[in-house]
């Protein structure tokens, strides 16, 4: 449907005939160039005159052409295929494969066909393969929905067990499906025999020399009576070492407990544990009788020493606060009787050292050459000399032979290098006074203050406690002694010792942390892939000055079970090297990473794990409640795969599979329409001819 319309009033169409027909007027029968040449002749050319140039004055008021224009969308038939392992193992799976793919064809001669592919991602026009190690149904509905929503989508074909252990239920999700959904129900729902490791609950990390927990949930079915051994072993690279037994008598056909089993952390590094049950004979699969998990064991254990210049009730109550870390070492020496060796330390406390009687310079000559940090307590006889010189955080201008101050505590707000909770901010100020050196303090340049002194009623700028790196080294210089009486002030108002307790514990954390002085590091996000996740390494090279470089090549060896060794070279990022390595086989590795600056060749040892995904495995009873339930809701069907064949016949009958028609209105100027062009061209070639051949010029 068209009609022409004008920006101009209509009437205006008889001034541009009029001024057609005045310019064909005066050219053939004013002229007489035309007299002797028949009638006829000058009433063609006068009319070829009068029609284009009546065309071309029409054409200046600027004619609309309006048309209605019919789109066709075509429906759009989705097929989304489960390819998790859980429909492999109870599927005929080249069989049923074939089927699906004569499915696809057969809708693809009616339909626009969009085949999906989904387990633990989705795909588009993946394989039929059947090797996913996890099942997001959720995932796959939200992206039909997101995708073709808002399109002509005529149906969803969802092939699957209903069974899926990532994601959320999607029977509950608000997905923006306006088209049915047709399930194909796959697997068994028959509840058979069974004997499940059903989950384990457990902590990633650990520590050395502690202990953790496992949590175990046994279930078994239609296995009443039956018993079984539940057995925890280390699997290391010299076999298989068993570390707790415990029988489990089957009660009922629908079995389930929970069982504790509480390890020794003995030995570091990433320990593979494997949680096995012993078969009950006639089950529907061995396979979900055992898991492997694993834990990183961190040697996070510091070694701690409390030097001193004799016995004091301090001493007693560091050594107190440090050992509420379970992973702290805490020895105790006195300068006079000092046999340790210092280099051995992670920490270092010097309490009332130096002193007057004992300058301990061999000492403090022993841990700057070890670059062992350092937290000197200083005494209110403190020699200021002996102080300054050990280091250059705080400087004290008096000391040794006066009478020291009493002096409280201050918080200071901005001080953010380790968190102080507000419960230990609030209870600082009203802890008993220190005793400190009579004199003038002043923080050095290098120094952070997280006290400082008040004295009786009055808020002095002089440091109490300050942190921060002298001389290479991460120090602490504490100006008062008498710790002892804060621990006891902690318990008497607030019945343990819990805020004292942390600020020691922050306190030796910050200073026992190490920077990474390695030239050449490798990193990895995490120490334990799962066996379907790409193992990936980043490195980095750094040259004398310390900084990132990239030029010289990078390349690892890794080398997993039975000393079958992977060799790779990293690839250059913009300063720094990468590596993706791919899917490993499950697992325990060891790495080591080198590269040549061209004058010294760089090493970097490291290790990691591949764990097993097997929740496939676990829950393999077919769930068509579910596919039901999706089906019902969006008005499709629940079929099955004899069903497959005649699912075409189905979709054209039900009516809702058709093209949708959209109409639209379009305005378009008559000016670029090509055909007016080409007619004008056609009147005035064919005027022109004539003319030229009768001799009219």
């Amino acid at each position: 449907m068209q009609n022409l319309s004008f920006e101009y009033p209509v009437w205006f169409l008889i001034f541009c005939v009029a001024a057609g027909l005045a310019v064909a007027l005066l050219l053939y029968f004013r002229d007489k160039s035309f007299e002797e040449q028949p009638t006829w002749l000058r009433w063609l050319m006068g009319g070829l005159r009068w029609l284009g140039y009546s065309i071309l004055a029409t054409l200046l008021l600027a004619p609309l052409l309006r048309y209605l224009q019919t789109d066709q969308e075509e429906p759009i038939i989705v097929l989304a295929q489960d390819v998790s392992e859980s429909v492999g193992m109870e599927t005929d799976t080249a069989a049923y494969a074939q089927r699906w793919r004569e499915l696809s064809a057969s809708l693809a001669e009616q339909y626009q066909v969009v085949n999906y592919t989904f387990g633990a991602e989705v795909r588009t026009d993946g394989p039929i393969s059947f090797g996913d190690k996890r099942t997001n149904l959720d995932a796959v509905l939200t992206e039909i929905s997101d995708v073709y929503g808002s399109q002509n989508l005529g149906a969803v074909v969802l092939a699957t067990d209903g069974i899926y252990n990532e994601g959320t239920n999607p029977a509950y999700r608000n997905l923006q499906l306006k088209a049915p959904v047709y399930t194909v129900g796959l697997g068994d729902t028959t509840r058979r025999r069974d004997l499940i490791v059903r989950k384990v609950f457990h902590n990633r990390i650990a520590y050395l020399d502690d202990r953790f927990s496992i949590q175990v949930d046994v279930a078994a079915r239609n296995a009443a009576g039956a018993n079984t051994q539940l057995t925890v072993s280390r699997v290391g690279d010299n076999g298989t070492t068993s570390l707790h037994t415990e029988a489990i008598a089957i009660d009922n056909n629908d079995f389930f407990t929970t069982r504790e089993v509480i390890l020794d952390a003995d030995q570091a590094g990433v320990q593979r544990y494997r949680i096995s049950l012993r078969g009950i004979g006639d089950e529907l699969s061995a396979a979900n009788n055992r898991r492997d998990i694993f834990v990183d064991v961190l040697d996070a254990r510091q070694k701690i020493l409390l030097l001193g210049a004799a016995p004091h009730p301090d001493i007693t109550a560091m050594r107190q606060a440090f050992a509420a870390g379970k992973n702290n070492e805490v020895d105790i020496a006195y300068a006079n009787k000092l046999q340790a060796r210092l280099p051995d330390y992670d920490l270092v406390v010097l309490h009332n050292l130096p002193a007057r009687t004992d300058l301990i310079q061999d000492v403090l000559a022993q841990l700057e050459r070890a670059k062992v940090p350092t937290l000197f307590i200083m005494g209110e006889d403190a020699p200021a000399a002996a102080v300054n010189r050990a280091q250059d955080l705080l400087s004290l201008n008096g000391g040794a032979g006066a009478r020291g101050n009493d002096v409280g505590a201050r918080p200071m707000a901005n001080f953010s290098l380790f968190t102080l909770s507000d419960d230990l901010r609030q209870a600082l100020p009203k802890y008993p006074p220190l005793t400190a050196a009579f004199g003038e303090f002043a923080a050095g340049p290098g120094s952070s203050v997280v006290l400082r002194q008040r004295i009786g009623r009055v808020e002095t700028d002089y440091p109490l406690l300050v942190v921060g790196e002298s001389r290479g080294v991460r120090t602490g210089v504490l100006a008062g002694t008498g710790l002892w009486q804060w621990r006891l002030f902690d318990f008497l108002e607030y019945g343990n010792h819990d805020r004292f307790d942390e600020l020691i514990t922050q306190l030796g954390q910050y200073l026992t942390v190490q920077e990474d002085k390695r030239r050449f590091r490798v990193s990895l996000p995490e120490n334990i892939f799962d066996e379907n996740e790409p193992v990936s390494l980043d490195a980095e090279l750094y040259n004398s000055n310390y900084e990132l470089i990239n030029e010289p090549e990078a390349t690892v060896v890794i080398t997993g079970p039975e000393n079958r060794e992977y060799v790779y070279a990293f690839t250059r990022t913009t300063n720094a090297y990468t590596l993706n390595a791919g899917t490993l086989p499950v697992g325990n590795y060891r790495f080591r990473a080198r590269t040549n600056t061209g004058t010294e060749e760089l090493t970097y040892d490291g290790r990691f794990s591949v764990q097993a995904v097997e929740v496939e495995r676990y829950a393999l009873e077919a769930d068509h409640g579910l596919l039901r339930q999706l089906s019902d809701r969006f008005g499709g069907r629940l079929l099955f795969p004899d069903d497959l064949a005649g699912l075409p016949e189905q979709l054209a009958a039900s009516g809702t599979v058709k093209p949708v028609l959209y109409e639209t209105v379009n305005t378009r100027s008559v000016i670029h329409l090509k055909w007016i062009f080409f007619l004008l061209l056609g009147l005035f070639s064919a005027e022109w001819m004539l003319r030229r051949y009768f001799g009219g010029y």
